[in-house]
């Protein structure tokens, strides 16, 4: 059965990034209505920081050269350790199940929200493999799009890809965001709100388009059957 997991980080419970990926998740449901859909809201119920023994868990893997993910409980011994894993292991069989990755991810000042980070950390253990198409929606106060003047500022797209490459050997992310948000509500950005209505519609069709995409792919791989 294919499976969708579907998080989002923003603060806001009426955000542009929330919607976004709503209207990709709805998209994909309508036409795979069989298909796994998990969801978690990163900022209502955040994952705990990262400890001590989640590091040692960590180390275990990495000395005894663990490439299966399977295996890492074999790490687990103390009592800090299996509360450790007991947040992990959840966590991590949603991640490396999901066939697609959906990530509801607002820049928050030039970077992703904490909520995500702190889910980036507790999912991140060495040598791990993800299969998932990785999709990511977001919203941003201004723009930096290829050529704008706050493009080097962006530490959001940059860090999600270079997170996605360097740890589970995703080279293909896919980002869809809506710029010039803030001019909603900051009068000296006026002069923008037609760039940021532009550039919603664009992202909210954006995103239902490859949710049509992906899930028609998936059933024409799985020869009509989700």
């Amino acid at each position: 059965m294919t499976h969708l997991l579907h998080l989002d980080a923003s603060a806001r419970r009426a955000s542009h990034s929330r919607t976004l990926g709503r209207a990709f998740a709805e998209k994909w449901r309508a036409i795979l209505p069989d298909g796994r859909y998990t969801y978690r809201d990163l900022a209502a119920a955040p994952v705990p920081v990262i400890g001590e023994a989640w590091t040692e868990i960590c180390d275990y893997a990495l000395e005894h050269t663990i490439t299966d993910p399977g295996r890492l409980a074999e790490g687990v011994r103390t009592q800090a350790q299996r509360e450790a894993w007991a947040v992990v292991e959840p966590l991590l069989t949603e991640l490396l199940s999901a066939d697609v990755l959906l990530i509801g991810a607002p820049m928050y000042n030039f970077s992703i929200p904490a909520s995500l980070k702190l889910w980036i950390d507790q999912v991140t253990f060495p040598r791990a493999v993800l299969e998932a198409r990785v999709v990511v929606v977001g919203a941003r106060g201004g723009s930096y799009a290829p050529g704008a003047p706050r493009e080097p500022f962006d530490h959001q797209e940059r860090y999600l890809r270079d997170f996605f490459r360097g740890h589970f050997q995703v080279d293909d992310v896919t980002f869809i965001n809506a710029e010039f948000v803030n001019s909603t509500v900051d009068p000296t950005l006026d002069g923008w709100r037609d760039s940021y209505r532009s550039s919603y519609a664009d992202a909210r069709q954006a995103a239902v388009e490859l949710a049509r995409a992906v899930a028609t792919e998936t059933l024409a791989a799985s020869g009509g059957r989700a």
